[in-house]
């Protein structure tokens, strides 16, 4: 197997890790060859907590896509995640000095580069500067301006920042398991390119990823992202209530309420008792699945008003034409659609990352489970298109460039070029 053709996403996520390997098919379409998952016991809420032990749930999951890939990894997209990911507006400007050429993607990436130099508070650093929309000589609102003339290029931009000590132990954890990192991306950024479609991003939408340690949100209108959060608790504060509330050991609660929780009391059955074994020869403990249910809403709704807060602080509740969309691992409890649409008022669906898959992939890997090791493998191809676009580029400029001399100067550099 080609490995240049292969780009692995590694989820490092507070409940589990995930690598997935994937390529592209002749059709463009993206191909899961592999997936590998460890438990993950070093990450506290998105972030790094133990180096060690991230170490070795990194190995495990990274070990176990490379036997079913048949392939060595050496090189992965990382996601990012946790409280302490900011996110901020800001316009650049840089003025080009030849108003008769056309604004070339040299000139965005300048743009681009000029955002990343911002003096940022103590201990920050920017992940990722996106454009939201440029304006070429006062004239507004253009989304692209390559092949425009123009002096003066402006834009209006979506920085994200994060502290430099949390991607730091991503990378010391991802170098000291033997590979190299090829990019870190914002998690909610990879599982919206993996959920949502492009008209979806163009109407108007909230992605909100439920992840074991923490929820995360990005906000969508007009095909630009406005807005990105992230909240510091998922779904493990639910299996705490669980464990806290029917007096059972961690283990037993994540099991309740994946196989009966429900998001809704009201769907619950009042006679429903599920039967939990006791520990070290004790009476078995009977759970009645109603107040199973009622314990998950009551945290549960303080979810999804921290998400309607984010998205009312937005300022675009009223342009989101479609609605939520729900993924992660917490976006699998029953009835949570309903439950999201009830208080926030919003048409609600489950996002699966089958969207850009090419069709025969197996179903466990469309769970929303794996939505963001999805969306950094996406991510993945899209830096490498970047890659190539900029190489061309620069070939093209170089090759103007060299054209532009007078005669005297093309003859010399033809003769020059005939000794070398």
């Amino acid at each position: 197997m080609d490995t240049s053709q292969i780009v692995v996403g590694l989820d490092i996520g507070t409940t589990k890790i995930a690598c997935l390997v994937g390529r592209k098919n002749e059709n463009g379409k993206i191909e899961i060859i592999a997936m590998g998952k460890s438990e993950s016991v070093g990450v506290t809420r998105g972030v790094v907590s133990n180096i060690e032990k991230t170490v070795q749930s990194i190995r495990a999951a990274v070990q176990e896509a490379e036997q079913k890939a048949g392939i060595e990894i050496n090189v992965v997209n990382v996601g990012i995640a946790g409280q302490h990911i900011k996110s901020l507006q800001h316009r650049g400007m840089i003025t080009r000095g030849r108003h008769e050429d056309e604004i070339s993607q040299q000139d965005i990436d300048n743009l681009i580069d000029d955002m990343y130099k911002l003096v940022m508070m103590p201990g920050e650093e920017i992940i990722h500067v996106l454009p939201q929309e440029y304006i070429v000589d006062r004239e507004q609102g253009i989304k692209d301006p390559i092949g425009m003339a123009g002096v003066q290029l402006e834009a209006n931009f979506h920085i994200i920042t994060g502290q430099i000590s949390a991607a730091k132990n991503i990378y010391r954890c991802v170098e000291k398991a033997g590979l190299e990192v090829a990019d870190i991306i914002l998690e909610p950024l990879a599982s919206s390119d993996a959920v949502l479609s492009y008209e979806e991003k163009e109407a108007g939408v909230a992605l909100v990823d439920i992840g074991g340690g923490t929820t995360d949100i990005a906000i969508f209108q007009d095909g630009i992202i406005r807005h990105t959060a992230v909240i510091p608790f998922g779904g493990n504060v639910i299996s705490e209530d669980i464990k806290e509330g029917c007096t059972i050991i961690k283990r037993q609660a994540e099991l309740l309420k994946t196989k009966f929780g429900s998001a809704l009391a009201s769907e619950s059955q009042e006679n429903e008792i599920v039967c939990i074994p006791g520990l070290r020869g004790r009476e078995p403990k009977e759970i009645s699945v109603k107040n199973l249910a009622h314990i998950i809403q009551a945290r549960m709704e303080e979810i999804i008003e921290h998400v309607h807060y984010e998205i009312r602080n937005s300022g675009y509740e009223k342009k989101m034409i479609a609605g939520i969309v729900v993924t992660g691992g917490g976006s699998m409890l029953k009835h949570l659609p309903q439950l999201f649409e009830y208080v926030t008022g919003m048409s609600t669906r489950i996002g699966y990352p089958n969207e850009h898959l090419a069709m025969g992939t197996k179903e466990n890997i469309t769970s929303p489970l794996f939505a963001t090791g999805i969306g950094l493998v996406m991510k993945g191809f899209e830096k490498q298109a970047k890659e190539v676009r900029k190489e061309t580029e620069t070939i093209r400029t170089t090759r103007n460039i060299n054209l532009k001399g007078n005669f005297f100067d093309k003859i010399r550099s033809f003769f020059e070029e005939d000794v070398q």
